[in-house]
């Protein structure tokens, strides 16, 4: 199943760098627009990988947290670390009661792992340890990496849709010298490029919780303290917004701005339903060994 997920999330990333390519091609009107597209690309990723972590701390006012003030969370830490074969990460706290929590980081040498004060109140010490593994989870994985560049990307086409809008007022941007004007590429721009890229993030971002979660079950060996956190967290998530900026939402283990029917689309997050129901099949699955024996 990991397999599986992680070949979508590339799948979903090479069709998000396509549009930012086709997007500069049409911008420009030829084949250097191309080329304005690749770079594009390829600068938006640089900077996204080097400089998220900064970025999505700053975002929720996270502070460094010593081994001294929490000596307990540091062991939980190191031990879970340990079990996910990856350096121990820094440690972050964010001043909000808002439970949750988050990873970031260019790569397992450079992680950070970011609790909120709320957090720590609300979870058992086996439910903390599954949201934990599910942020460790996301750190082996690179998908902290993963998610900055495809939010970087995306804002790119955002962009490139924007300054068509503006050169529109004054007359056309996008054209072919050969044809003259292209309401196509307009039309790209201005509309389809901006709204598949949204989309292309969100499903990125939902199909890489599935896969933390899946290996939070592995390193903890306990699916259910993690559905059970993802319960206390969505119920009391709502009650307690967390405040911060809305691009890094899909950092969050939870976001509790959830949605319904065609509303579901613009999820950063897959339902809590649906995740707690798979983590309940992976108890189940955990469980027929020692049945059949």
């Amino acid at each position: 199943m990991l397999g599986i997920n992680q070949l979508k999330t590339a799948a979903l990333l090479g069709l998000l760098s396509g549009i930012l390519v086709l997007g500069g091609y049409y911008l420009v009107g030829d084949e250097t627009g191309l080329i304005i597209g690749l770079v594009l690309a390829a600068l938006s990723s640089f900077g996204s990988w080097y400089y998220s972590d900064r970025a999505a701390l700053a975002a929720y006012q996270a502070q460094p947290l010593d081994r001294e003030q929490a000596p307990e969370l540091y062991s939980m830490v190191e031990r879970l670390s340990d079990r996910a074969g990856i350096p121990t990460p820094k440690i972050f706290i964010a001043p909000t009661k808002s439970p949750n929590a988050f990873a970031t980081g260019r790569d397992p040498e450079h992680a950070t792992v970011a609790v909120t004060e709320g957090i720590l109140e609300l979870l058992s010490p086996e439910e903390l340890e599954g949201v934990l593994a599910h942020e460790l989870t996301h750190v082996k994985n690179r998908d902290t990496l993963t998610q900055a560049v495809v939010g970087t990307i995306a804002g790119a086409i955002s962009y490139l849709g924007q300054i068509l809008s503006f050169g529109f007022m004054f007359g056309p941007v996008t054209q072919d010298s050969r044809r003259g004007p292209n309401p196509v590429g307009l039309l790209f721009l201005i509309v389809v490029a901006p709204l598949s890229a949204t989309l292309l993030q969100l499903a990125i971002s939902r199909t890489r919780e599935y896969s933390a979660d899946q290996g939070s079950a592995a390193i903890t060996g306990n699916p259910i303290a993690l559905a059970r956190a993802l319960e206390k967290l969505e119920a009391v998530g709502h009650q307690i917004p967390m405040n911060g900026n809305p691009a890094m939402s899909p950092l969050l283990i939870v976001n509790p701005l959830s949605a319904e029917g065609l509303q579901s689309l613009f999820r950063t997050h897959p339902s809590t339903e649906e995740r707690i129901q798979r983590l309940l099949q992976i108890a189940q699955q955990q469980a027929q060994p020692a049945v059949a024996a």
